[in-house]
């Protein structure tokens, strides 16, 4: 697999998600759970999505119950919970393992290129692509999805 163009995600409402589909644009994806302490990050996710998103920035959910069993609903209740808390109209994968043996392809690629030191460790954690599919940057579940490092990293790769 040469980049993250190559995979693909079953949606939140069950259609096909194909990486290759964002081509030319760079994509946020970001492990996400509806019980977790970083759970109000979904309106920064949004607000990302709202500012960035018509200049090209995708932001991609990817609920996951990897981390302290904190995503156990139903992908329905997950969508619901989403648009009526944070009014998330950004979009969202069907629930998947992000590390361990079972863990979706993507996240398998991005440990065996970029090393298990960027890994998700938690709910919340942030992988930025590039228009061609390359990783870009990794951030932890304490960095702000609004934060400067991330935001600047995004207006260069749309600059550019």
């Amino acid at each position: 697999m040469a980049s993250a163009h190559d995979f693909s995600f079953k949606g939140i409402d069950g259609k096909e998600i194909h990486l290759k589909d964002y081509a030319g644009k760079p994509v946020l994806v970001v492990n996400v759970a509806s019980f977790c302490g970083f759970t109000p990050q979904y309106s920064e996710l949004q607000q990302l999505h709202e500012k960035y998103g018509p200049k090209g920035l995708v932001v991609l959910g990817v609920p996951s119950n990897d981390f302290g069993a904190q995503e156990p609903k139903s992908e329905a209740e997950i969508k619901k919970f989403c648009e009526t808390s944070f009014g998330v109209t950004f979009p969202m994968t069907a629930k998947e393992n992000v590390v361990g043996v079972d863990a979706h392809g993507l996240y398998e690629w991005i440990s065996g290129h970029a090393g298990e030191a960027v890994a998700p460790k938690w709910n919340f954690h942030k992988f930025l692509f590039d228009k061609n599919g390359h990783l870009a940057g990794s951030w932890p579940s304490k960095v702000s999805p609004t934060s400067k490092e991330i935001t600047g990293e995004i207006e260069t790769m749309l600059a550019g």
